[in-house]
């Protein structure tokens, strides 16, 4: 009697069943929290992810899957204008933090790491002068082919002075990476790469994602000294403006009594 080969239908349903499980349970945390994070693993080392779990702990967490099962968690939370933001290899980060709190925590909690040939330089690299643990030897052709200027001193190789090697966006050459790595410095950032944040119905992009906390503060400075001589100059009295708008008009009074050689 022949047996009849297993069809794999069962094994099917079970993974039709995790999935839609997996769908309810990421779309009830979505519903359920109050800022949502879009974020791309794509290059993210393992090692990296762990340590920003560390990080994250009591302030965040972070949902991984499949981007089809998060495009479905997506639609059924409702949240469809999160969809265009899913690319790449997409997790979702869940908080009850502000999302500017939020995003500048994961500005200053980005590891450093070694340089790898072709990686764009997240900001200007400087080899700063000073001697270095290098034994002389072919080293100094190295640090040489990238224009760092060394010589040897006490037995070992020093950097004679302070030199830009790279400015942010360059690309870096083999060249360079090998100087780098062989003086042990570790240029690159790595840190969650967030695409966009969700939080009552706005949804905040790269545009706004890409400021510091320092260009924010700058920025609300500026709008505070902005706002305060409007206030002046329009004598719209207020309470932090009131005691300059008298003081203004002070100074006026007087101008105005001197150039009538008005006495008192």
């Amino acid at each position: 009697m022949t047996k009849r080969k297993p069809t794999g239908k069962k094994e099917k349903r079970e993974v039709r069943k995790e999935k839609v499980e997996a769908v309810k349970q990421i779309a009830s945390d979505l519903k359920g929290s109050p800022v949502i994070g879009i974020i791309d693993m794509y290059k993210m080392p393992a090692r990296q992810m762990q340590k920003i779990r560390k990080d994250l702990a009591g302030k965040a967490k972070i949902k991984t899957a499949k981007k089809s099962t998060l495009l479905f968690a997506v639609k059924e939370s409702g949240l469809e204008k999160l969809e265009p933001f899913i690319a790449g290899q997409p997790a979702l980060l869940f908080t009850e933090m502000n999302p500017f709190k939020i995003l500048f925590f994961l500005q200053k909690n980005k590891s450093s790491v070694a340089a790898k040939v072709g990686d764009l330089t997240p900001k200007e690299i400087v080899v700063s002068a000073g001697p270095t643990d290098i034994p002389p030897g072919p080293a100094i052709t190295t640090l040489s082919k990238v224009k760092i200027p060394a010589k040897v001193e006490a037995g070992k190789i020093a950097v004679i002075k302070d030199v830009t090697v790279a400015k942010a966006g360059d690309k870096l050459s083999a060249e360079l990476v090998a100087a780098l790595n062989l003086l042990k410095m570790e240029p690159m950032e790595i840190g969650i790469n967030l695409v966009a944040l969700y939080e009552n119905g706005l949804v905040y992009g790269k545009g706004v994602l890409s400021v510091t906390q320092e260009q924010y503060l700058a920025d609300l400075s500026r709008a505070h000294s902005a706002a305060f001589n409007l206030s002046v100059n329009a004598v719209i009295p207020l309470k932090e403006t009131v005691g300059a708008i008298l003081a203004k008009a002070q100074m006026q009074a007087k101008a105005l009594a001197s150039a009538a050689k008005l006495e008192g």
